[in-house]
């Protein structure tokens, strides 16, 4: 079993930047991919950025290149989600997922946070 716990959701505005992070509670958490995701209200939850154990492969959406940027500590037990020139289709809650292979599936991730909520305004 694998605690998540997001936090760095908010308020900003278009073109600001925030900064998730997701704390993990297992030692082990370095040995799971870690997944972002968001969901909007009546949309289905879709794949932001993955990050491989090692933090040696990421991948992104489309809709997000160029701007959010996913990294690990694994000695933190914490994977960041870094988001910059935001907008406001950025809006939704967002969470990350620890599974056992990469994936931009959420049936791939086996936990889940409570999720963090980010909004821009325009």
């Amino acid at each position: 079993q694998v605690q998540l716990v997001e936090s760095g959701g908010g308020l900003v505005q278009a073109g600001g930047s925030l900064r998730l992070s997701c704390a993990a509670s297992r030692r082990t958490f370095s040995t799971y991919v870690m997944g972002w995701f968001r969901q909007a209200p009546g949309k289905e939850r879709e794949f932001v950025a993955s990050i491989a154990w090692a933090g040696t492969s990421t991948s992104y959406a489309d809709s997000v290149k160029g701007r959010f940027t996913v990294s690990r500590d694994n000695a933190k037990n914490t994977v960041y989600l870094q988001m910059n020139s935001l907008k406001p289709e950025d809006t939704a809650v967002y969470y990350c997922g620890a599974g056992s292979r990469t994936s931009d599936s959420p049936r791939q991730y086996n936990y889940w946070g409570q999720g963090t909520q980010v909004t821009v305004s325009s």
